[in-house]
């Protein structure tokens, strides 16, 4: 989450208190705190499910980078090596099994990867008269699988945070309306009132409360906080 947008979602909280500590004449209870209640509501599991997404893309790195070194270290480094040998008796799988570069892309390990099951299967039985054990097919059959499966993880991951962030960016819009129109409100019903203004001042403020003038530091000591609106 951007964190112009989480200050901005802290802001409403902080309005949506202010609203529940003072009674605005029903008017903050229905179409002001009821609405920035819902939109709030809505954030919450839009940020949720951002927090899904890059969860689920990063767990599906992970397992994949697993599944990429058994795959270029370990299986298809050894049917490359069975395929050499094979080729003693047939000269056409002297370059059958390729080995992908380290630094292949996923879809071009996964379509090597791919091309030798096939072709590994159609010569599984001069493979294993050579001593190779099934398991290996086996193993790159459920590599290739699980290699798959964590791509597709990827983009279903992506796709929740992208679809959860703008979401976000648009309801963080809708809050900063919905805090103008709640500025109305309480100027109205609280005008007169210093002390509540500030307070109000302060809990609409994105950058985050701020110190009456009395309480900030002096330039010598820091400075103070501008406020901003929502």
């Amino acid at each position: 989450m951007r964190a112009q947008l989480r200050r901005r979602l802290e802001m409403a909280e902080r309005v949506r208190e202010f609203l529940r500590a003072h009674n605005t004449d029903g008017v903050g209870q229905g179409l002001g705190l009821a609405k920035l209640e819902e939109l709030l509501e809505r954030a919450k599991v839009l940020a949720e499910q951002q927090v899904v997404g890059v969860a689920v893309t990063r767990r599906a790195t992970r397992h994949r980078n697993e599944v990429r070194r058994a795959l270029q270290s370990k299986i298809l480094r050894y049917l490359r090596v069975v395929g050499r040998v094979a080729a003693k008796q047939n000269g056409e799988l002297a370059d059958e099994f390729p080995l992908p570069p380290r630094k292949a892309t996923h879809e071009a390990l996964l379509t090597a990867a791919r091309a030798t099951l096939e072709k590994a299967t159609a010569r599984q039985d001069v493979f294993v008269s050579l001593g190779m054990s099934q398991k290996v097919l086996d193993d790159l059959a459920r590599a290739v699988s699980e290699f798959e499966r964590t791509l597709e993880a990827s983009r279903a991951g992506r796709r929740e945070h992208a679809g959860a962030s703008a979401d976000l960016e648009a309801i963080g819009a809708a809050i900063a309306e919905q805090v103008k129109l709640l500025d109305g409100v309480v100027q109205y019903q609280f005008g007169d009132d210093v002390e509540l203004m500030g307070a109000w001042a302060s809990a609409r403020n994105v950058l985050g409360p701020f110190k009456p003038k009395e309480q900030q530091q002096s330039p010598g000591e820091g400075g103070s906080q501008t406020p901003k609106a929502a």
